[in-house]
Formats: C-alpha cells, sequence, structure tokens
C-alpha cells in the first residue's frame, strides 16, 4: 500500500513538472512567435523605404549632376541594407543578422542625410513637385519605422526575460531558445533620423 502511494506521488510529481514544461515551452514559442511577427511590421516598412530611394536618387539626378559619388553612395547604402533586411527578415532570431541589418541600416541613415545636404544646394530641386512628394513620404516612413522599432524591441524584451528568468532558462537552453537581438543603434550619428525636409 505504501509503495502505491509513493508512486501515485511519483507519478503526479512527474505529471506537474511535464505540464510545468509544458507551459513554460509554449509561453516561449508564443513570445519568440510575437517579436518574430514584431520584426516582419519593420521589414514591411523597411521595403517601403527601400523602393522610395531608387525614385528620390532619380529625381534628384538630373538636378544634381555634379554630385554623382553621393548619389551612387546611396544606391549602394540602399542595396547593402535591403540585403541586410533581406537575411534579418529570414531569420529575426538570428542575432547576428539583427546586427548586421542595424549596420547597414546606419550607413543607408548616413548616405541619405549627405544627399539631403547636397540638395539643399539646389533650389529647383528644392522646388520640384515630385522630390518634396518623395521626401514627405520618406520622412512618413522612418517615423514608421522608429514605431516598428519600439514595438520590435517591447516583444524582444518579453521574450528575453522570459528564457532568462528561473525555471525558463532551464528549458530555454535544452530547446534552442536563443537569445534575441535588440534593433538598437550604436553609433550615436546614427540615431537621429535623415533630415528630409525642404522647407
Amino acid at each position: 500500500m505504501i509503495a502505491l502511494i509513493i508512486l501515485v506521488g511519483l507519478l503526479a510529481v512527474i505529471v506537474i513538472v511535464a505540464l510545468m514544461a509544458t507551459g513554460i515551452y509554449n509561453s516561449l514559442v508564443s513570445l519568440r512567435n510575437r517579436f518574430k511577427n514584431a520584426y516582419a511590421q519593420i521589414d514591411v516598412q523597411l521595403k517601403r523605404r527601400y523602393d522610395l530611394i531608387p525614385n528620390l536618387v532619380e529625381t534628384a539626378k538630373g538636378y544634381i549632376k555634379h554630385e554623382h559619388s553621393t548619389l551612387e553612395d546611396v544606391i549602394k547604402a540602399r542595396n547593402i541594407a535591403l540585403a541586410a533586411s533581406q537575411a534579418a527578415a529570414a531569420n529575426p532570431a538570428d542575432g547576428n543578422a539583427v546586427k548586421g541589418l542595424v549596420s547597414a541600416e546606419g550607413g543607408l541613415s548616413g548616405a541619405l542625410s549627405r544627399l539631403m545636404v547636397v540638395s539643399e544646394q539646389y533650389p529647383d530641386l528644392k522646388a520640384n513637385q515630385n522630390m518634396m512628394q518623395l521626401t514627405e513620404e520618406l520622412t512618413s516612413t522612418e517615423n514608421k519605422i522608429a514605431f516598428a522599432r519600439q514595438a520590435y524591441n517591447d516583444s524582444v524584451m518579453q521574450y528575453n526575460t522570459a528564457r532568462e528568468t528561473f525555471p525558463n532558462v532551464v528549458l530555454a537552453g535544452m530547446f534552442g531558445f536563443l537569445p534575441a537581438e535588440l534593433f538598437h543603434v550604436e553609433d550615436p550619428a546614427e540615431r537621429s533620423a535623415p533630415k528630409v525636409s525642404f522647407g
């Protein structure tokens, strides 16, 4: 009789531990999917931005003929950022891919800022209706990217906190729940969005 009670007790403990482990696992999966979805929102806005840039450069090209290297720098930085974005979109949980995207985005922001500074020197370009519309769309997109990054970082922080707390940390390691990378800008000069107003 005592052996049966011990056996039932052990069985109850095993069931409770299994239920806890299942709950922790499902919670971590849910949080991981949430930050991946939040990254997808960033990706949508980045693609919109990448689509706007060639139009912006093409419009500026007619006016800024002597600034050919600036235009080339913007297109090159855009292509690097696009490739980094695709790598990060393939697996937002890959910290190195997110770091690569952050770096590429910093380079693109710098190139866009230089283009805007140069374009300020050309009054006809500033007055061009197409250029004004494109810069307005780019400004709007930059704001949407900032909001999407904030939502992503909030989701990553929830996920990382959940995977680092005990007993979750034990299961997270066993089931391959790796830490997620925050989307932050390392260079203080890159923290400001490119100035795109022509007022």
